[in-house]
């Protein structure tokens, strides 16, 4: 008689379901259209700056307002509080992302067409994995930028931790961090990916069992 281990290892080892293959190459698109729009948005508004500036992190650079000028001019004003600048070496920091999400992409293709249970879960982990390092990245480089301020700077201010969602006052100028289009691409793919994988696990067990599998 096979043991519950058995058969849970020969469930793993089933095709996925038609429907959950078409769902998986949907869920390609928004993947793939995260790379055309911003992830994130930092904007910042003060009374000399009345109209605001702001940056838009996209999945493998940064872009600035007006043309890239809001960039040089925030990088003016961190100047005076002793932050980093925003340059190319604050942009390399992105440079994995495209690789991470170009994996997945192909990775969830393969699964929908030749995978079998536990690729699916295994794309969930990896899902998972990717989204949490992605994230926690840009915390802890926000971080950094608050942090490890330079001690001859113009202008001393106590390290601070930069806001990460909604709103924040720093000095004389409130400060905003909120996901653009291309989070919401990024969130599709992980629920729906998140989803697809509960639904095999639970439903599709109850399945296996009836059929004495």
């Amino acid at each position: 008689m096979k043991s519950m281990t058995d058969k849970f290892y020969e469930f793993l080892a089933r095709p996925l379901f038609g429907w959950s293959r078409i769902a998986l190459a949907v869920l390609a698109i928004p993947l793939v259209l995260s790379f055309s729009a911003p992830l994130w948005r930092i904007s910042m508004t003060a009374p000399q700056y009345p109209k605001g500036l702001h940056m838009d992190v996209y999945a493998y650079k940064l872009v600035g307002g007006e043309d890239g000028l809001h960039i040089a001019e925030i990088n003016t004003l961190n100047h005076y509080i002793g932050m980093r600048k925003l340059d190319d070496a604050a942009s390399a920091d992105l440079d994995w992302i495209p690789f991470a999400l170009g994996a997945l992409v192909l990775f969830t293709l393969r699964v929908a067409a030749i995978g079998a249970v536990s690729q699916l879960v295994d794309l969930a982990v990896m899902t998972a994995y990717v989204s949490l390092f992605a994230f926690g990245r840009f915390v802890y480089r926000l971080w950094v930028f608050g942090h490890e301020l330079d001690p001859k700077a113009p202008v001393k201010v106590e390290p601070f931790m930069p806001v990460v969602f909604g709103h924040k006052t720093v000095a004389n100028f409130e400060t905003y961090s909120l996901p653009q289009l291309g989070s919401y691409y990024l969130m599709t793919f992980v629920v729906g990916v998140f989803l697809l994988a509960f639904l095999h696990l639970f439903l599709g067990r109850k399945k296996a069992l009836r059929e004495g599998g």
